[in-house]
């Protein structure tokens, strides 16, 4: 680990996955920085959480040994053959498709391994290599203002903090995105609402491969990862916990602009169950809600986020680009994030090279993580039966499911860093060219009144 530099410090906003991920690479890159989290702790709140193998290569880059931990606490399928399927396609209708004579239709790749944790167990990983003295709690943010030297954080509890820099690893409802966007595109600091809501529930796994059954090659159908499938609905089940439990996520289309205040709206059980039973459900996947907080979660995205930087502040995570969970790729593009700033924070000698770092952080990683942003949305559609000349035909839809992960999960993240420490050195010494001149200049003119 390299020394720290006192005299450069970073303010991270949010101790999320991105935010933890960030906090560890500037740790091993010599960094000094400060964790800035709202909770009174580091959170326990959160269900299921998957790392494609783009994900957990990117963690392992900021942080040697993650991927022994994490195969700790991860879950995969249990049916012998499957370490590589990363879902099944069944149907959501009565029968689950087998009354067609369909059996579970598998997609994944050889690169991907199946794995799924508990986002507590993920975040307890991330949380023990950071130091507590680089870390407050109770610190949420009031306002974000940036003057010559920097940033400047305002907290709600009348604190003011400054730092050569802030990374907004706030969320998809933090203040950061408004710092960095509101005064050139106000139009895209809100999230969007996507026209879905969800039902989550964790259930022991024990009861849900007794509510499930098995499938018609015999296997536990709650054993491993299924994605059901129907006209404008979708629910992902799949274990997590060490294989303890299975956790469920029901996706349901909503035509109405959300109007509720807050993102999570409380409902009766009745109305839980209702509510997805209406929309032509095997009754055993309703069933399972039985173990679910009756709430609906609105799921919003930034569809559209013309740059992740202003000066002094930056975006880092959902805050740059929220994104529905449709590719299992929001944790994965945030330790992404992480992984390519905290290498360009590394290169900084002086503040002022600061905003060349986000210049090219910038470059790299919005177009990418837009692209997961969009082709995530076109992945719900797609197993929603709403993509024209698809539909519901299954073959197409797996066949899609089949390829498009690729190009996420097969990406030169080492190609990343490598163009991230060129094009700053390239944009570092363009801007001492430019003050050479000046210098001579200077010197030239004190020669003249010398003589």
């Amino acid at each position: 680990m390299a020394g720290l530099r006192p005299s450069f410090d970073v303010a991270i906003i949010g101790a999320g996955i991105g935010g933890l991920a960030l906090a560890i690479g500037l740790l091993r890159q010599g960094v000094s920085f400060t964790l800035y989290e709202a909770a009174p702790c580091f959170s326990s709140v959160g269900a299921g959480v998957g790392l494609g193998p783009n994900a957990i290569r990117a963690m392992e880059l900021i942080q040697p040994g993650f991927h022994e931990l994490y195969k700790r606490i991860s879950s995969g399928n249990i049916t012998p053959g499957k370490d590589h399927v990363m879902m099944d396609a069944m149907l959501v209708e009565d029968g689950l498709g087998e009354r067609r004579g369909m059996r579970p239709m598998p997609y994944g790749a050889p690169c991907y391994d199946r794995t799924s944790a508990h986002r507590k167990d993920l975040l307890d990983i991330l949380t023990s290599w950071i130091p507590g003295k680089n870390v407050r709690f109770n610190k949420r943010v009031k306002r974000l203002s940036q003057n010559e030297k920097g940033a400047v954080i305002e907290f709600e509890d009348g604190n003011i903090v400054a730092a050569s820099c802030v990374i907004g690893s706030d969320g998809i409802k933090g203040a950061s995105r408004g710092a960095v966007l509101g005064d050139r595109w106000p139009e895209y600091v809100q999230a969007r609402y996507t026209g879905k809501y969800v039902y989550r529930s964790i259930i022991p796994m024990e009861e849900a491969m007794k509510i499930l059954g098995k499938d018609v090659d015999g296997n536990e159908i709650a054993g491993d990862a299924k994605m059901f499938m129907g006209d404008r609905c979708i629910i992902a089940t799949f274990p997590i916990s060490k294989g303890t439990q299975s956790n469920m996520v029901c996706f349901r289309p909503d035509d109405q602009p959300w109007s509720h205040p807050e993102w999570t709206r409380a409902v009766s059980k009745h109305t839980m169950m209702q509510d997805i039973r209406k929309l032509g459900v095997d009754e055993r996947l309703v069933t399972l809600l039985n173990w679910a907080n009756p709430l609906q979660w609105a799921l919003f995205h930034h569809i559209i986020t013309p740059t992740y930087y202003n000066h002094r502040i930056c975006l880092l995570g959902d805050s740059a680009h929220a994104m529905l969970p449709h590719q299992a790729a929001g944790a994965g593009q945030c330790i992404e994030d992480a992984l390519v700033l905290c290498r360009l924070l590394g290169l900084v000698k002086d503040p002022s090279q600061i905003e060349k770092a986000f210049e090219v952080y910038d470059g790299i990683r919005r177009p990418r993580a837009q692209k997961v942003v969009k082709t995530s949305q076109e992945a719900g559609d797609l197993c929603a039966f709403q993509v024209p000349g698809v539909g519901s035909d299954m073959d197409k839809i797996v066949a899609n499911q089949a390829e498009r992960y690729l190009w996420i999960w097969l990406h030169n993240l080492e190609e990343d860093v490598d163009r991230a420490e060129s094009e700053f050195n390239a944009l570092s010494e363009e801007a001492r060219s430019a003050a050479q001149p000046t210098l001579v200049g200077i010197k030239t003119a004190s020669a003249a009144l010398v003589a």
